[in-house]
């Protein structure tokens, strides 16, 4: 059996405008995106630190909704953005400052709400005493802004990302991807949510405003004083927060809710239920499924997301609706008030694209190598070289992937590709699971699970990475890159 501890061992006009808030900071070009290795950084030194469980009273805190941050300036076919990359405290435990890494000051990174058609520009400053970058996860976006593990941004320093935005609405999220950083920057909070909302489905009629509401999910583990412990096992992290809050509650009217559900955790499932109450899932990572699929439990692995309506209509006033995984609350919905309501749940939401015939298939096998002193992650029996391209990818061909979880130490992984959506075409030779459906660019791979991918690489060219998004097995080189071609 593994030991875990053991494991853990191991745009230029625009910009240079937008560049000039960020006194002290220094801007880099495109032409400067490949920045020098980071020098490789040892995990496992826990320290002395005991993780603890706050004594928080359920459901006296509300849940918040994360601001969404207004653009600095619009121009005619684009918003542009700046947030600066900073530490910062956050009130996780009521009256309780914790140190913790932020995009914006905000321990959920403020929300993004893009449009279908329209590019969204970021300029980030970065002012860490470490490099840092941004990954725009489930982005359709050119490498030069893709957030490549290597494309970082040195401390006192900015850069520009160009988000063209033409995929389909969807529900992503941004966070850091820093090779042998990602994992304890992403645990210490550089997250949030990006939304792209789509005119096509606007005849759908589905709640909007503030009945259109994400919600990030993800644990966490504290020490006696409040702090953060990252340098433990994940199994210990059984602290769950709710946007930033322990067990709160969120009040709600009687009438349908669309929730963006993200599981933003380094390593964890979630199972997550209403009691047995019903759920209308109505998206995946990618947008919309065909047609919402009533359930009564949602899988949700490292990364993956998925949409929800529930109709609190069905509820009287004064009702109250815990969302749980599996029998551990997370929050309290609180039916409070009437309202009105003029969405609707159709029984039609958006096709699924037509699967071209693929022409190339190839196998991905995720293990580590326990060999010597310090666990090594692999893919394909090799460990990350940023100067290796693993795959040779022809633009606009289609391909299938099988993707295998190579461990035989019952070790979990998820699967993640940057670029493109992805269809589940069947899952250890049986047909996809629930939570496979629609489309994705992330998978769970339990222990010696399997699955087939088929995917069409549509139009950019570069070099991108795919790996697996327990963040503390891609840190330690489970990770590796396509190089796209024309």
């Amino acid at each position: 059996m593994l030991n875990r501890r053991r494991l853990l061992a191991a745009g230029a006009g625009v910009g240079g405008v937008m560049l000039l808030p960020f006194t002290g900071l220094t801007p880099v070009g495109a032409k400067d995106v490949k920045a020098p290795a980071q020098k490789p950084r040892r995990f496992g030194a826990r320290g002395t630190a005991t993780g603890v469980r706050p004594a928080v009273a359920p459901f006296s805190v509300r849940m918040p909704v994360p601001q969404v941050l207004e653009p600095a300036h619009r121009t005619s076919t684009a918003d542009v953005y700046k947030m600066v990359i900073k530490p910062a405290e956050a009130e996780i435990i009521p009256g309780v400052r914790t140190p913790v890494l932020t995009y914006g000051g905000q321990f959920v990174g403020p929300t993004i709400r893009a449009r279908t058609g329209r590019a969204v520009k970021i300029v980030y400053g970065n002012r860490l005493d470490t490099p840092a970058n941004v990954h725009l996860h489930g982005g359709h976006v050119p490498p030069v802004s893709d957030g490549h593990p290597m494309d970082v941004i040195q401390p006192g320093e900015a850069r520009l990302y160009d988000y063209p935005n033409t995929q389909q609405g969807a529900t992503l999220w941004y966070h850091d991807h820093s090779h042998q950083m990602e994992a304890e920057h992403v645990f210490r909070g550089l997250h949030g949510f990006y939304l792209i909302d789509d005119e096509a489905e606007k005849s759908l009629r589905l709640p909007t405003g503030a009945y259109d509401v994400p919600i990030m999910l993800r644990d966490i583990e504290f020490d006696a004083n409040g702090e953060l412990i990252f340098f433990d096992d994940p199994a210990n992290r059984t602290t769950i927060l709710a946007n930033g809050k322990i067990q709160p509650y969120f009040p709600v009217a009687a009438r349908k809710y669309r929730f963006r559900l993200l599981n933003a955790s380094n390593e964890h499932v979630f199972q997550l239920n209403l009691g047995g109450r019903e759920m209308m899932k109505i998206a995946s990572d990618g947008g919309l499924l065909p047609a919402p699929v009533p359930s009564t439990e949602l899988v949700l692995a490292s990364a993956e997301r998925a949409e929800i309506v529930v109709d609190f209509a069905r509820y009287p006033v004064g009702s109250q609706l815990v969302l749980s995984n599996g029998s551990t609350p997370i929050l309290r919905f609180d039916v409070t008030r009437t309202a009105s309501d003029d969405s609707r749940l159709p029984d039609v939401l958006r096709p699924l694209p037509a699967l071209p015939a693929a022409t190339v298939v190839r196998d991905v096998a995720m293990s580590f190598d326990l060999s010597g002193a310090i666990p090594v992650g692999m893919v394909n029996n090799r460990p990350f070289d940023p100067a290796r391209a693993d795959f040779q990818v022809k633009r606009g061909a289609t391909e299938i992937w099988r993707v295998t979880n190579a461990d035989t130490i019952g070790v979990d992984h998820t699967f993640h590709m940057h670029l493109e959506q992805f269809r589940v075409l069947d899952r250890n030779g049986a047909p996809p699971l629930p939570q496979d459906a629609g489309l994705k660019d992330t998978v769970h791979l339990p222990a010696n699970g399997s699955v087939r991918i088929q995917v069409t690489f549509t139009d950019y060219v570069g070099r991108y990475v795919y790996h697996c998004h327990y963040l503390e097995h891609s840190s330690i080189g489970m990770m590796a890159q396509m190089e796209i071609t024309p």
